[in-house]
């Protein structure tokens, strides 16, 4: 077992890794070009972004690559990094529900769907990706947001934007190449985020 499988064998399954400062986090999001690139000069999203529709930020990079395809997708050409406050990202996870029912977890199916109903935000743990996208066995957070929390990460919680699509570009080039070594060295640097137990025992699947 080489020190990458070492590693990545010592992972629990569920544990959010990102990018993170002392009061921020970075999530990534992917966009048409019409909104992402003015999303990146302004620092805020444009009237065209649809604020009425659920959200999904991303903490993990290779995940983003993963569903954007390293911003090769329609609609998906803009890859952004987006830097907002701990306490949005905390009180979104605090305010969330699940996106599929777990016997055991939720009382009943109709409890659940008494919550999702409420909540303006949402969790799913999708597989984390290697530099090939391959899926590992541990879990990525993803977060939805709607309602109040779509609102809120759009006029309060975000710090700043930057477009990363030259990073995918680059990243993606280097992996087709087989220089994984070179590939991972640019990988934006992503530890576990450290959690109050409260905020994400509801939210194991």
């Amino acid at each position: 077992m080489n020190e990458e499988q070492h590693l990545t064998a010592q992972e629990p399954r569920f544990r959010v890794r990102a990018r993170y400062t002392d009061s921020t986090i970075t999530v990534y999001q992917a966009y048409r070009p019409e909104i992402g690139r003015p999303a990146a000069r302004d620092g805020r999203f444009p009237s065209s972004w649809k604020r009425d529709r659920m959200t999904w930020i991303k903490p993990s990079f290779l995940w983003m690559m993963y569903r954007c395809g390293w911003g090769t997708k329609e609609g998906q050409e803009t890859v952004l990094a987006v830097e907002i406050t701990r306490d949005g990202f905390e009180w979104a996870l605090n305010n969330s529900c699940l996106s599929h029912y777990v016997p055991g977890l939720h009382p009943d199916q109709a409890a659940w769907k008494r919550q999702l109903r409420r909540s303006p935000a949402r969790v799913q743990w999708d597989p984390e990706r290697d530099l090939h996208l391959n899926p590992l066995p541990h879990r990525s957070l993803q977060l939805g947001l709607a309602g109040e929390a779509a609102a809120r990460y759009a006029d309060e919680w975000i710090v700043g934007i930057e477009d990363v699509t030259p990073l995918a570009t680059k990243l993606h080039a280097l992996v087709r190449a087989r220089e994984l070594r070179a590939a991972g060295a640019l990988l934006p640097p992503e530890r576990p985020y450290p959690l109050a137990e409260s905020l994400v025992s509801h939210l194991r699947s």
